[in-house]
């Protein structure tokens, strides 16, 4: 197997018109590795992914997807990535099997169906319509529907929204299997925690740029993850930023109020960088417009 990142992206840009949705942006992504891809609503994500999954066209710049310009990916190429939507529109008169069944001859490669069922925790309800099954339970259909062909690269886009904290877990389990079976994953996602769980490295990105590229533990630098000491006395409300919150701990006198040691989380560093970045153009289009993988693998 190649040792070339599984996913370049070299100074992507796309402009509509006067506005920029992506200013720029540039990362890579290891083969084998699971990348989250952050930023608020219209921050450039979703385009970003877009013109990875081939959807889109960029405006300028560069970019790889198993060493495949994705604008000239073909029907093989296709069948090496899986995409996972915010909304699949799948067919609901179907049952879990039968639309498993459908979508495994697209791929020259598939995964036996019953097995992708069971590896997604649906066994017993194989024979149930979609439509019928709850909305977690629809989710894991998608995800079972974008690693039916076995893909080198999965794109997730948003794959826990309205889930609840009991799912989303039991979903944070499926996703580390697919990744221990050596899948790259792109996943964006608004969930932090989602993404101190899941990923290896992130990337927070707003109006269109890239703020900041580094491993979740470290993205943001060694100042942004300084432990805060943070108490109250008699004279007010204190914070203090140090190495050594343990110490000053013990240097304050007395028993002093509210004392707590902060140690910022992912979405501290998040929050910490978006106030601190540039106003952007910040739009992006509607994704509902996008087709589905299966529909452009089978086109």
């Amino acid at each position: 197997m190649s040792t070339a990142p599984a996913v370049v992206v070299d100074g992507l840009t796309k402009r509509y018109g006067d506005r920029i949705a992506v200013d720029g942006v540039s990362f890579e992504i290891e083969r084998g590795e699971t990348f989250a891809l952050l930023g608020p609503n219209g921050a450039g994500k979703s385009t970003t992914v877009e013109m990875l999954e081939g959807f889109r066209t960029p405006t300028s710049g560069r970019a790889r997807v198993l060493g495949v310009d994705p604008r000239t990916g073909d029907r093989a190429w296709r069948s090496r990535i899986g995409v996972v939507l915010q909304s699949s529109g799948q067919a609901g008169m179907l049952t879990v099997r039968e639309i498993l069944t459908h979508f495994a001859r697209v791929f020259p490669r598939a995964r036996d169906v019953d097995e992708t069922i069971a590896a997604v925790g649906l066994g017993e309800h194989a024979r149930r319509r979609v439509g019928k099954l709850s909305g977690g339970q629809q989710r894991r259909v998608d995800v079972a529907l974008g690693i039916i062909g076995r893909p080198e690269v999965l794109f997730l886009d948003e794959p826990t929204t309205g889930f609840d904290p009991q799912a989303r877990r039991q979903f944070w389990e499926l996703i580390r299997a697919v990744a221990a079976d050596g899948t790259t994953i792109l996943l964006t996602t608004h969930y932090l925690d989602e993404a101190e769980q899941l990923a290896d490295r992130a990337g927070i990105i707003a109006g269109g740029r890239l703020l900041a590229l580094d491993s979740v533990d470290r993205i943001g630098g060694a100042e942004a993850r300084t432990p805060i000491v943070r108490w109250a006395d008699a004279s007010g409300h204190h914070e203090v930023r140090t190495l050594e919150p343990a110490a000053v701990v013990r240097a304050l006198a007395g028993e002093p109020r509210e004392l707590e040691i902060v140690r910022p989380s992912l979405e501290d560093v998040y929050l910490e960088l978006l106030a601190a970045a540039p106003p952007g153009d910040g739009t992006e289009p509607d994704r509902r417009g996008a087709r589905s993988q299966v529909e452009e693998v089978a086109a």
